[in-house]
């Protein structure tokens, strides 16, 4: 182009290509081109793979033509490329271009280009079947065993692909015979004898190919499986609508492919397991107690392993994937095919084999195998998975036999799929055990008794996953109940009170804290939700009537909400689980933290159903109560056989014995005889209040025998108080500051909380002097911090003092030299004092006297700040040695604690013990005394440990105590919300 020509058109130079593209015919021109030079350079090279220069140009080419086709979709019509493509087909060549080349950026363009055409959706590309043809040759020949290996970017590509095509799919069905074509009639009738190859799949995967190439991906993680995922639930979504794919899906091996998948997952899960807790993240309740790090080798992995977090990450979500697929299946038969692989071939041949292999002796083959069960219950929440999980493994009988269904080619065809399933695993399984003989019921209780921690550990904690969400599956197996009458006695409102009190003047007797009643209402709250929340209260706290007297809908009668058939039942006295928990209750302060956290809240959960009535095992049955007065028991009792049918019958009852004058002072006689507490026998409590009452006896022998038992408690109180505000409202960002020098070095409690708990006794000792010189001795009247508070003089030096005049407040010889303001006089040196001091002026001489009682004052208080010193730190030392003390239980001859619960006490007025019987808060013994019991008591332990009792720290019995203290405010809190909420009591 010459200068004439670019001045005038001075942007025709730079701009050509632009035009073009604005340009519908010029825009077509451009594709006819490219698309001509890449057939040209495709025919021109013999072999892709080795010519880099013809593949080259091939990718280039593909992507001008994918950007014109982009470029046009955005823009107004006419489309004339897209048009263009449609009639002339080039996805056809341009598919066995990508397929031959071996060449993944040749790939990766192919699959661009035909993402492009279906997103542009035009000429109805996803509905030619000469277009679904060349696209699935693509997909099949570029994932199959022999095609190029592809990158993560390209893999990715082609799965969104596919799911973009099923996304399609599933807004319009009649898409669908476009990719879902059956290459042979449907199979005979006869399905005996067709062997393992039957099983496979009657199906071939030229019927679908879009469906196996999801498939082939459901189990990768991140984008490419949650699009084939997806993809793959949007079919089985669409077999609705479809009888020749519900058909073809349950004659295909899905169901085979996922039940195997998942117990490949499961398989990769480590046999023996043992579970802890990161060293920089160790919990402060841990921290402060006897935790050891369990050991961990090649066979036994650590639950923090970040191998075993992904291995049993990618298991839980495809079996979420399972849950998934039977929510969108609409289709019967395709979801009963698949609940039942799912059990003959994960639950049948897998999971229930590991339960029954499993061992504690082993190095942790049931911690394992208890874990991985209790996170897949806590997991899903389909109904029919966990039915049929707890169905087998607990060895419930079998439903009826179903109602007769319309023969039809599906269903015959899921028979065939049975048959086939069950001659299959008969080859395989010859006399293999099944639940009849051992069940999950036998494993609980067995591993309960286990003298592994962790294991019994682990087994509480899916007893409480079951109770918590499943409970209907557990009152006919893991509990032994019986049903009650409808006419059964209900507790008064005064054994109700008097327990409450009983429990409450238990936890107090434990001391500590001050403010029980506002922990107390917290826990009230606490409890209240969580009973709110509980599937089986679902119909008891749900109201019946609305406000315009219409019936709200019904609540629907699921796994996870009301049993069915079950009435209101009570736990036996002889309920195995129940005595194996009590057992564990006894050792409470021997035991791990993690065992007794486990117990309490499986204790808690047992007492958390609203059909479950907590009579007889939990609180008294009203059948024990007796009363000073014979008359008034047998009146109460007869109150109680009328009062069954409401106030009404009663009511009826006292008219037909006294009249009608005297039926309101009859009733008015019977609300009084309710608030009456009866006599309180030990002997007629259940065994959980005596277990209760035997432990807060230890407490108080603790306290006698252990030296500043309550001041440490009370620190260790402290300390958490500290860590849960510290968790709730972490601090801000730390910046460095000089610390003050009068204090000595020490670290803070939030590095004393992060340090954690090496796995030696000694870590106990390090822990408990941190705190103590965090957290000081508040409740000892010397305490050094007090002293120095009480003793200074205002004008004293505070610890925020620079460094230098802290100095010179610890020297006398500093003290003695006058400020620098002080007007000094030079005498004679051989004059007295006395005259010195006249040779002053007055007020000077008044100064000197204040500087000279100053100084004799501070020499006082230095003596004083360095007893307290000494003191403290003499403190510190016998307080750790005191916390490193190893004891065992006491011996139980400690007399038990006598309360007044037979009279209800004045309003306001704690419970109080008997007269004559208060508890002895241990003899008062000064630091020497307690250094030679701490030395005596180390002496008897080393004693003790020969002779095999259990030992722990003192440290890890505090922790333990106040444990106790919050589970028996959680049993208090428990008893009195149920009260109120399944109105379980009689006040009449």
């Amino acid at each position: 182009m010459d200068f004439w020509s670019r001045l005038l058109s001075p942007l025709s130079a730079g701009t050509s290509r632009q035009d073009q593209a604005k340009d519908p015919a010029k825009r077509l021109h451009r594709f006819e081109k490219e698309y001509g030079n890449l057939l040209s350079t495709w025919r021109s090279s013999t072999n892709l793979s080795r010519d880099s220069d013809a593949a080259e140009t091939l990718e280039i080419r593909l992507q001008e033509l994918t950007n014109i086709l982009s470029d046009e979709s955005r823009r107004p019509l006419p489309h004339p490329c897209i048009q263009y493509a449609s009639i002339k087909q080039i996805y056809v060549p341009i598919g066995k271009i990508a397929t031959t080349s071996y060449n993944e950026w040749i790939i990766k363009e192919a699959v661009l280009l035909f993402a492009t055409l279906i997103e542009s959706e035009e000429e109805a590309f996803v509905e030619n079947d000469t277009f679904s043809t060349s696209l699935t040759n693509l997909l099949v020949r570029i994932t199959g065993a022999n095609s190029v290996r592809l990158g993560l970017d390209t893999e990715s590509r082609v799965v969104e692909l596919a799911f973009n095509i099923t996304t399609k799919i599933r807004l319009d069905p009649d898409i669908l015979p476009a990719w879902f074509k059956v290459q042979q009639p449907a199979p005979p009738p006869d399905g005996h004898g067709r062997g393992r190859a039957a099983f496979a799949g009657l199906t071939q995967r030229a019927d679908f190919p879009l469906f196996y190439i999801l498939m082939d991906y459901i189990h990768h993680e991140g984008k490419v499986g949650d699009f084939a995922r997806t993809g793959l639930l949007y079919i089985i979504e669409a077999a609705s609508s479809s009888a020749l794919l519900e058909q073809w899906i349950v004659e295909s091996d899905l169901s085979t492919l996922m039940a195997t998948g998942l117990g490949a997952l499961y398989s990769q899960l480590s046999r023996k397991l043992v579970i802890d807790h990161p060293s920089h993240d160790l919990p402060p309740i841990l921290a402060l107690s006897d935790y050891q790090h369990p050991t961990s080798s090649y066979e036994i992995v650590s639950s923090c392993s970040a191998e075993f977090k992904s291995h049993l990450e990618t298991f839980l979500s495809h079996l979420l994937f399972w849950q998934d697929v039977l929510n969108h299946c609409r289709s019967v038969e395709v979801k009963s095919t698949l609940l039942e692989h799912f059990q003959v071939i994960f639950l049948q041949q897998l999971l229930y084999p590991s339960l029954l292999e499993s061992s504690d002796i082993d190095g942790g083959s049931s911690v394992a195998v208890l874990t991985y069960l209790r996170r897949i219950l806590e997991s899903l929440d389909h109904p029919d998975m966990i039915n049929l999980i707890l169905h087998y493994l607990l060895a419930l009988p079998d439903m009826g036999p179903s109602e007769e269904r319309e023969s039809s080619s599906i269903s015959d065809a899921r028979l065939r799929k049975s048959m086939d399933l069950a001659t299959m695993m008969a080859e395989r399984s010859d006399d293999a055990a099944t639940p009849l003989l051992f069940n999950l019921v036998d494993l609980i209780l067995a591993c309960l008794r286990s003298r592994n921690q962790q294991t019994i550990h682990v087994t509480l904690q899916l007893v409480s996953a079951i109770l918590k969400r499943h409970h209907r599956y557990a009152i006919i197996t893991l509990l032994k109940t019986e049903l009650l009458p409808r006419d059964a006695s209900e507790r008064t409102v005064g054994a109700h009170e008097q327990e409450i009190d009983y429990l409450m003047s238990l936890a107090g007797s434990i001391g500590g804290s001050d403010n029980l009643d506002d922990v107390y209402a917290n826990v009230l709250k606490d409890t209240m939700s969580r009973l709110e929340s509980h599937p089986c209260s679902l119909k008891i706290v749900a109201p019946r009537v609305s406000t315009n007297n219409r019936e709200l809908p019904a609540i629907p009668d699921t796994p996870l909400g009301v049993p069915r058939g079950v009435r209101t039942h009570t736990l036996r006295v002889d309920d195995p689980l129940l005595n194996a928990m009590l057992d564990l209750l006894r050792t409470f302060f021997i035991n791990p933290v993690e065992t007794n956290l486990s117990v309490s809240e499986t204790v808690v959960d047992l007492a958390c159903c609203g059909y479950m009535r907590i009579d007889g095992w939990f609180a008294r049955s009203p059948k024990t109560y007796s009363f000073a007065d014979e008359e008034a028991a047998d009146d109460v009792t007869d109150a109680t056989s009328v009062a069954s049918d409401g106030p009404e019958s009663l009511s009826a009852a006292l008219e037909a014995r006294r009249g009608p004058r005297d039926a309101e002072a009859e009733r008015l006689e019977a609300v009084d005889r309710c608030r009456r507490r009866p006599l309180w026998s030990q002997d007629a409590a259940p065994r959980l209040l005596r277990v209760l009452q035997a432990l807060c006896d230890q407490v108080e022998s603790y306290k006698m025998s252990i030296p500043r038992f309550e001041e440490l408690l009370q620190q260790r109180r402290e300390a958490f108080e500290t860590a849960d505000a510290m968790l709730d409202n972490p601090p801000p960002a730390h910046r460095p500051t000089p610390p003050p020098q009068m204090t000595p070095e020490r670290p803070s409690m939030d590095e004393m909380l992060r340090t954690g708990s090496p796995p030696r006794p000694s870590a106990i000792e390090g822990i408990a002097q941190r705190l103590l010189s965090e957290m000081g001795t508040p409740s000892r009247s010397a305490s050094p911090k007090g002293h120095r508070d009480q003793s200074r003089s205002p004008g004293a030096l505070t610890p925020g003092t620079a460094s230098s005049g802290a100095m010179e407040m610890m020297t006398p010889k500093a003290i003695r030299v006058p400020p620098r303001d002080f007007p000094i006089h030079h005498t004679d040196p051989g004059r007295s004092g006395s005259d010195a001091i006249r040779s002053l002026s007055p007020s000077s001489a008044r100064s000197a006297r204040s500087a000279r009682s100053e100084a004799v004052f501070g020499q006082d208080e230095r003596k004083r700040d360095s007893s307290a010193a000494s003191q403290a730190s003499s403190h510190a030392a016998v307080d750790q040695s005191i916390l490193a003390r190893r004891v065992g239980l006491p011996d139980d001859k400690l007399k038990p604690i006598a309360l007044h619960l037979d009279r209800k006490p004045a309003s306001g007025a704690a419970v109080t013990l008997d007269a004559g019987e208060e508890m002895e808060a241990g003899p008062e013994v000064n630091d020497a005394d307690i250094s030679l019991t701490a030395l005596e008591g180390a002496e008897v332990d080393e004693e003790a440990a020969s002779a095999g009792e259990i030992k722990v720290s003192v440290s890890h019995i505090i922790t333990n105590v106040i444990i106790f203290q919050s589970f028996l405010l959680e049993l208090a809190s428990l008893m009195q919300v149920r009260a109120g909420m399944f109105d379980e009591l009689r006040y009449v």
